[in-house]
This record gives C-alpha cells, structure tokens and sequence, in this order.
C-alpha cells in the first residue's frame, strides 16, 4: 500500500469522524485548519485509523504528530513492520 493509497483512506475516516464527507485533506492539513477537529475527535479519528488498518499508535507518537502527513507516515511504517 503506498502513502497516496494511506492518504485517501485516512481522509475518508477524517471525513467520517467530522462527519464532513466533502473536506479537502492534504498531507499539510493539520487540526486546527478543520473546523469540528477538536481534541476529542482526535482520538477519535485515531482509534478509527487504528481499527481500519489494524495498527496501535502510542501516545508519544501522537503527541509528535503535526499533520496528517505525518500521520500517514506512522501508518505506512507501522504496516510495513506489521508485515515483516
């Protein structure tokens, strides 16, 4: 699965958390540039990317997010180790 592929199914869960099902994510877009992205839909939104790629993200890695770029980061890598 590449980063594009990660990408757009991280921005369906986004949208679907928010329940916003048009919103424009990028790899640049970050909490505070979505309205309804608080801090309780932040675990939200990450224990549902946890669930649909079967994948744990600690809190320290969390806590070091600062997009959703990044993000997708942690999950590529945290599918490529479940693999191997």
């Amino acid at each position: 699965m590449t980063g594009a592929d990660i990408l757009t199914q991280v921005r369906d869960i986004i949208a679907d958390v928010l329940d916003q099902p048009d919103l424009q994510v990028t790899p640049a877009t970050t909490a505070e540039n979505v309205e309804g992205w608080d801090s309780f839909n932040h675990i939200n939104i990450v224990v549902a990317i946890e669930s649909h790629f079967g994948i744990k993200i600690h809190t320290a890695e969390i806590e070091e997010l600062r997009n959703v770029g990044e993000l997708v980061e942690v999950v590529e890598r945290k599918l490529k180790t479940k693999k191997a």
